[in-house]
């Protein structure tokens, strides 16, 4: 048995694991997925590792997955509990001294977004519309309900301060990439991992939010991952 650890993403409460945590229950395993203090004004990276890892406990044979802007968290939590495996799911990836706010402009974010959106005829050059940018796969009573109850404040403070690690944590990392999404187009994915972290992620289908869409592939996907350690 495996515990898989999940961190959810800024601005948003761990609900959107609830079809992914359901398929690895299924399978027989344990699932940790902890509400971080997005909304907490005094809390930054290092108060959201702090959580994790405190959910975490004493459980063993943990597999951390980390999400979006929770991949600022992961590589944390790695550096401190015993982790066999951690997976970037269509993660932001951070480098040493980097602070969050800084990812967008160092990584070329902006101009590849926008050229992403103009392929798609998207008017102005700009996707506007939340649930088209992120949720444009998810099942739609899903997406509804994300959008009308779990979004939350998202507290500007972990944004300005650096990533403190000096190098990547010693684990197993893969990373698992959304095809579809608009939030981070695929290209513009590919070229980050690629120069941050060394090797070519993997790709499967899904919008930004593949653990809604897609829970028993992603599910398949971590199991095939966790087998090979």
């Amino acid at each position: 048995m495996a515990t898989y650890v999940l961190i959810h993403a800024a601005a948003v409460d761990s609900w959107y694991w609830g079809p992914l945590s359901a398929a690895l229950r299924d399978r027989g395993h344990d699932v940790v997925a902890p509400d971080l203090p997005c909304d907490d004004e005094s809390a930054g990276l290092a108060e959201y590792a702090d959580t994790v890892v405190e959910a975490i406990g004493g459980r063993t044979g943990l597999v951390v997955v980390a999400h979006s802007f929770g991949g600022f968290t992961g590589p944390l939590v790695c550096d401190r509990v015993p982790a066999d495996l951690l997976v970037m799911l269509q993660a932001q990836i951070p480098a040493p001294g980097e602070s969050p706010g800084e990812w967008w402009g160092n990584t070329g974010y902006w101009a590849a977004r926008e050229e992403a959106d103009r392929r798609r005829g998207v008017p102005g050059g700009m996707e506007e519309d939340a649930s088209s940018l992120v949720l444009h796969d998810t099942p739609a009573d899903l997406a509804a309900e994300f959008v009308a109850a779990h979004q939350r404040h998202q507290a500007p403070t972990p944004f300005g301060r650096p990533w403190p690690l000096a190098s990547w944590p010693d684990v197993p990392t893969r990373f698992l990439l959304a095809a579809d999404d608009r939030f981070f187009p695929a290209e513009f994915m590919r070229g980050v991992v690629t120069d941050r972290l060394g090797f070519q992620p993997d790709e499967m289908p899904g919008d930004h939010c593949p653990m809604l869409g897609h829970p028993k592939e992603l599910a398949d996907r971590l199991e095939a991952y966790r087998a090979g350690f």
